[in-house]
């Protein structure tokens, strides 16, 4: 299970994810300045989702068993799981363990980094071996 963090797939979706992430983080400022942090936070995530579904198509997996229109919702299934996740990091950390630790470092913004983070390894495994599933 370790070489499969060392493959070429997996840097390669660190790199897609990545980017997606960075999308996912910054867009998350302008979403909020037209709504709420909680309801920025899912805007932001859904339009990193996409950024990563067409870079991780194009440049992490190869042809799968799946159409596009498949893959894209085994892809959003994968992607509410991980959604989730975000949304309660974030939420919880800005919410009420940070105001608990009394931390006041940007605290939506270090939050929210926390919550795009958590979700890398359990989205890998389920777009591998669901949304982008090979023939084996």
């Amino acid at each position: 299970m370790i070489a499969e963090f060392r493959s070429k797939q997996f840097i390669s979706f660190l790199f897609a994810g990545g980017f997606a992430a960075v999308v996912n983080f910054g867009s998350r400022f302008f979403y909020n300045e037209y709504m709420s942090f909680g309801n920025a936070v899912i805007v932001a995530y859904i339009t990193g989702m996409i950024t990563a579904f067409v870079l991780t198509k194009l440049f992490v997996f190869e042809k799968s068993i799946h159409s596009t229109k498949k893959e894209f919702f085994y892809f959003t299934l994968v992607n509410i799981v991980a959604i989730a996740q975000t949304y309660i990091i974030s939420i919880g950390f800005a919410g009420y363990v940070f105001p608990y630790m009394e931390f006041t470092f940007y605290p939506e913004a270090v939050a929210h980094a926390m919550g795009v983070v958590f979700p890398v390894f359990t989205s890998y495994f389920g777009h591998k071996y669901f949304s982008f599933r090979r023939r084996y």
